[in-house]
This record gives C-alpha cells, sequence and structure tokens, in this order.
C-alpha cells in the first residue's frame, strides 16, 4: 500500500499527511475550501452514477431482483456515508474515480442494511425514503435477497478496483467487519433484545455504535484507507478519524432517535414514532429529548476537536460536521 510521501512534499509529523498534497495547491484549494453545497451535490451525484453503473440495468429474465436492488439504492438519500468517504478522501488525495466506487460500495451496504431492518421480522416499516419499503414493493423474499445481493456487489466492486492488491484487501476487511457480528449484525441483534426492557444509557450507547456507527466509522476510514496504510506512521491519522467518526456516528443516531419522536414522515421519509409504539428504549427515551438534542451538539463539537490536528485538509470532515449540526439545529429547535 503506498504511502503519501511523494518527492518533496511536507509532512505532519504526527499525523503522516501532507502539508502540501500530491494534487498541488490548485486540488488542495478545491478540496479543503470549495463550498459544501458544490462539492456535497458533485460528491452525491459522481456516486448515484457510479451505483447506476455497478448495479447494471440489464433484464433480470424472470425475476426482479436487479429492479429491486436499483430501487433500494438509487432512490435518494443524503449520502452521508459516502460523502465522509470522500471527504476523507480529499484529504488523503485519493483519486475521484476510485472514490466514486468506494463510496457506491459503501452505499450498497448502507442500502442492505435498511432493508433487512424494515423488513417484519426486524423494525418492520413500510416507508423508507418516503417510498413504500423494498418488501412492501417487491415482496418479503425478494427484499432478504435484495440484502443478500447489494452486500455481494459492495465486495465485488472493492474487489475490483483499479488499485493495488494490498489497498483492496484493507478496505474489503473494514467494510466486512463494519457489518459483522461486532458491528451492524450484532447492533441489530443488540436493538431486537432490548425491546420492551429498561436498560441503562450505556447500553443504548454500545448498539448504536455497532448497529450504525461502525458503518460511520469505515465510511471515514475507507476514504484514507485507498490510498494511505494504516501503520505507526500514520497512526496519528487514524486515531484522529476514529475519534471523529465514533462522536459522528454516534450523534447520527442520536438525532435519529429525536426526530423519530418529534418529526413528521415527510422529513423522516418513514413512519414516525415508530421507537415508542415498538418500545424500543433511545437515548431520546432515556435521556429526554432536550438533554438527547445537547448529547448530539456535545458529540458533534467533539467530533470537530478530534479533527483539528489535521489541519486545513480536514475541512471537508469539518463541513460534513457543519451540515449536521445544521440539521439537528432546523429540525429538532430548543423547545
Amino acid at each position: 500500500m503506498k504511502n503519501i510521501q511523494t518527492g518533496s512534499t511536507r509532512h505532519d509529523d504526527r499525523t503522516g499527511v501532507s502539508a502540501l498534497g500530491g494534487l498541488g495547491a490548485q486540488a488542495r484549494g478545491a478540496s479543503g475550501r470549495l463550498p459544501p453545497e458544490i462539492w456535497m451535490q458533485d460528491g452525491a451525484k459522481r456516486v448515484e452514477q457510479a451505483l447506476a453503473r455497478l448495479l447494471c440495468a440489464e433484464d433480470d429474465g424472470e425475476t426482479e431482483l436487479m429492479a429491486a436492488m436499483r430501487y433500494a439504492s438509487l432512490h435518494g438519500g443524503k449520502r452521508t456515508r459516502a460523502l465522509l468517504c470522500l471527504a476523507t478522501g480529499a484529504l488523503a488525495d485519493t483519486p475521484t474515480h476510485m472514490l466514486d466506487d468506494v463510496g457506491a460500495a459503501i452505499e450498497m451496504m448502507h442500502a442492505c442494511t435498511l432493508v433487512h431492518d424494515d423488513l417484519p421480522a426486524m423494525d418492520d416499516d413500510v416507508l423508507r425514503r418516503g417510498l413504500p419499503t423494498v418488501h412492501v414493493k417487491f415482496g418479503e423474499a425478494t427484499a432478504i435477497l435484495v440484502g443478500d445481493a447489494l452486500q455481494a456487489h459492495a465486495f465485488l466492486t472493492l474487489a475490483n478496483l483499479d488499485a493495488p492488491g494490498d489497498n483492496r484487501i484493507a478496505l474489503v476487511r473494514e467494510l466486512a467487519q463494519a457489518v459483522s457480528a461486532e458491528g451492524a449484525a450484532g447492533g441489530q441483534a443488540m436493538d431486537l433484545s432490548l425491546v420492551g426492557k429498561h436498560v441503562d444509557l450505556d447500553r443504548i450507547v454500545a448498539m448504536h455504535r455497532m448497529k450504525s456507527g461502525a458503518l460511520v466509522r469505515a465510511s471515514v476510514r475507507m476514504g484514507a484507507l485507498c490510498a494511505i496504510a494504516e501503520d505507526a506512521a500514520h497512526a496519528a491519522l487514524y486515531c484522529a478519524l476514529d475519534r471523529y467518526s465514533a462522536c459522528f456516528g454516534l450523534a447520527l443516531q442520536v438525532v435519529d432517535d429525536i426526530l423519530d419522536a418529534t418529526a413528521d414522515t415527510a422529513t423522516l421519509g418513514k413512519t414516525p414514532g415508530k421507537d415508542a409504539a415498538a418500545q424500543k428504549p433511545t437515548c431520546a427515551s432515556i435521556m429526554g429529548l432536550q438533554a438527547a438534542r445537547q448529547f448530539a451538539l456535545d458529540l458533534l463539537r467533539d467530533a470537530g476537536e478530534a479533527i483539528v490536528p489535521l489541519g486545513p485538509r480536514a475541512e471537508r470532515l469539518a463541513q460534513m460536521l457543519r451540515r449536521a449540526n445544521a440539521y439537528l439545529l432546523k429540525h429538532a429547535p430548543c423547545a
């Protein structure tokens, strides 16, 4: 796996990230100072295009599997996880074409988790992103297969990247760990086990870090793993990224808990009030809405502090925090 240091590039000894970067001053300005609404819109569009290309719309023959996979993956969403990957990739000078496909693989895996979470045996929801969930539109059996196939296609995408083998192995390992029994699958199992129980906040936080936080962590790390080895020379970089993603990932889930209790269907794109109806303990139900709101704001602040050592090259990661902060303040204003 290549080291980011090349030629006469000056480095920050604490992080192993170049202060100048292999793409030069002009590209550094684009990656660090481009207005967030421009690079986020462009990045989301490129990832959408990569998804459409990778999930080819060939005739399914006698099945609707590929059509259902595209339905699950290509119908909107904020693309937060893919954008986190792109933001870290800008810091690492990862080639754009590689980031687009890695972002698409992450979104396939995210869609897989959502399709399975929505199933009647799991969270049992009929709406996702304002549309009927996959099992409602295509049937439960097809929805199960959609999740399975999206997971496989995510790994196929990473395995087929135009990148050195060590990079591809690191990316596959990272994404697999994120959805393993120690990640999203284990978190979903814990979530189901807590229904109707009185538990302390630490259990809820642990569940959130696995169920949704692990994929956020992987998304942040994968943008760097495309180009920078996780070794002793870059230990400070990955430590900062892990602190950032741990705080950001948990904050996103706390916000989701708050909005489930307070927002309408148009805002959520899914059925509101399901946590309370299913007797699921959440940060919002345990802490109260205002305390949960402050908890989320504190987590976003802590995430910002985590990347201060990375300097201006981490500006896109900081912009992701500002977007999340603005979303929280808009949709969950202080009572």
